[in-house]
């Protein structure tokens, strides 16, 4: 995310909000996929000039979850069965490499840092908090994958995760699902505590199902069986 030094209310600050809410809407599902992003309504609603809508809107274009097509504006980002079967089959190869390249047993700081994130996961879970939910879960996997120690891949992880944040939390939003995806959280540190790599690896690659299916599963009732 982006970081303002500037005073409150500076256009820096003003744009991290903007990508925030508007990315917290789309993966929560309030915008749904196919919805036009129109420049003056959201003008309108943020109070901020269009500039910044524009960037915004730029931003979570690259990010994967808004496109922006000549002549039409922006929409939120419409994935196809297809395309999350292939999103996913991606995450899997690059976060299973991960997995298999993390020191193990893990150091403490790493377990210590971990555990923190997953328990403000948890304690959001049973609260229904989605933005902590969907925050924290974000950088229990940040933290996870970079100790891997290859940026380049950490990075490629991250940016199909960030592809596939509409999917995970439009698809998700099922209470038994954030139970379950904090349980395996709590799994993966004690794979990790206990240098079971086996284990590591088969979480990791169990805990892309759920979002997978579901979002397929929601994208037919609501537009057919799209290819």
């Amino acid at each position: 995310m982006l970081e303002s030094t500037q005073s409150p209310g500076s256009t820096p600050e003003l744009l991290t909000t903007v990508i925030e809410q508007l990315e917290e809407d789309i993966v929560f599902g309030r915008l749904r996929p196919r919805e036009r992003l129109v420049e003056e309504d959201l003008v309108a609603r943020f109070g901020v000039k269009r500039h910044i809508v524009r960037q915004a809107l730029i931003e979570l274009e690259r990010v994967g979850i808004v496109v922006r097509l000549r002549g039409k504006g922006a929409r939120v980002c419409e994935f196809t069965p297809s395309e999350v079967e292939q999103l996913y089959a991606v995450r899997q190869l690059v976060e299973t490499e991960a997995a298999r390249s993390i020191p193990l047993p893990a150091p403490e700081d790493l377990l210590a840092e971990l555990r923190l994130i997953a328990d403000a996961h948890g304690e959001a879970v049973e609260q229904g908090d989605l933005r902590t939910i969907y925050r924290a879960n974000i950088r229990f996997h940040q933290v996870l994958f970079a100790a891997c120690g290859n940026l380049y891949l950490a990075e490629a992880i991250d940016h199909f995760a960030s592809k596939a944040n509409a999917i995970r939390f439009y698809a998700g939003r099922d209470p038994g699902l954030f139970a379950k995806a904090r349980d395996e959280h709590y799994g993966i540190l004690k794979a990790l505590e206990k240098g079971d790599r086996k284990r590591l690896v088969d979480l990791c690659v169990r805990h892309l199902q759920p979002s997978r299916r579901t979002y397929i599963e929601n994208y037919r009732s609501l537009f057919g069986d799209t290819p």
